[in-house]
């Protein structure tokens, strides 16, 4: 069995997966491969909530804001190039982090991404009337009725995820999520993953503080910033949906941070639903320090 261990810090936003892969990799004395596809583009920082240089501590951070809003990047491409950035990482360390909140992309690191039919045009032209027409509600009501189990689990605030399910069911007349939880692909190294959990009123209240925080740092600045941009599928999320429905007039700034919470609120149980599945042990982080404890001698 391989030496090297590939350590992904899962859990939900705003839980403290920064600080706690920080506090990890200077003690293992290691770099972080970040997992978390909002913090991808160079564009998008406050809303993504992307650590900052004091935050990342002199620590040596992958796969941040590497990339543009305007370059198409999908899981398939950041397997590749993740299984590329390990394979020179764990020729200096035993021990490499990942972080990150988003479920589909840590698995394609840790597994391989399952395949799917190629989608056909009648799908994709009878789903893309659905959303011309219903919008997002047509989308979400459709998987609901076609997939309902993975509509338990996919973002429902995301578009692209929706249309491509939904294309998929289409295509293939079964469900998208039939087509998931093949047999993981062999990897050269182990993995361990820690999810960090805290009580679930405790959380959404750090979820509402970092909102809060985030408007008071110029969010609606960056959003009207990448309002022309909206289409993109890189800005299909929450925290910045939002505030281009606000510039649209139909929300009022009120009602725009409240959505803003609602949604990452909601987010953040789609995510815990997702990690139940992949992780190996919980540690729970009421109190950083005995968290941290908690982390290092189960990995040691």
């Amino acid at each position: 069995m391989s030496r090297k261990k590939l350590i992904y810090i899962a859990g939900p936003t705003a839980v403290g997966k920064t600080s706690m892969s920080v506090a990890l990799a200077k003690h293992f004395k290691t770099e972080i491969l970040s997992c978390d596809a909002r913090q991808f583009y160079k564009e998008m920082f406050i809303g993504t909530a992307v650590p900052s240089p004091e935050e990342q501590q002199g620590v040596k951070h992958h796969f941040i804001q590497h990339k543009s809003i305007h370059q198409p990047y999908g899981a398939g491409d950041f397997e590749k190039e993740g299984m590329l950035l390990l394979e020179e990482l764990f020729q200096k360390h035993d021990k490499v982090i990942m972080v990150g909140g988003s479920g589909l992309y840590a698995k394609a690191l840790l597994e391989g991404l399952n395949e799917f039919p190629e989608v056909d045009k009648k799908a994709r032209y009878m789903v893309g009337e659905l959303y011309k027409k219903s919008g997002l509600k047509g989308l979400q009501d459709a998987l609901a009725e076609k997939d309902p189990d993975y509509y338990q689990t996919v973002d429902l605030n995301n578009p692209r995820r929706l249309i491509r399910a939904l294309e998929v069911c289409e295509t293939a007349l079964q469900p998208y999520s039939s087509f998931l939880g093949h047999p993981p692909k062999a990897r050269p190294f182990q993995t361990i993953t820690l999810c960090l959990h805290m009580p679930r009123e405790q959380l959404y209240s750090r979820i509402n503080n970092r909102v809060n925080e985030m408007v008071t740092m110029g969010l609606e600045a960056e959003a009207k910033r990448l309002y022309p941009y909206k289409t993109l599928r890189a800005l299909q999320t929450v925290g910045y949906q939002e505030w281009f429905h606000y510039f649209d007039g139909k929300y009022t700034r009120e009602q725009t941070v409240a959505e803003i919470q609602k949604n990452t609120r909601r987010y953040a149980k789609r995510q815990l639903t997702w990690f139940q599945k992949i992780v190996n042990t919980k540690v729970e982080v009421e109190e950083f320090g005995a968290a941290l404890q908690q982390a290092i001698d189960y990995l040691n």
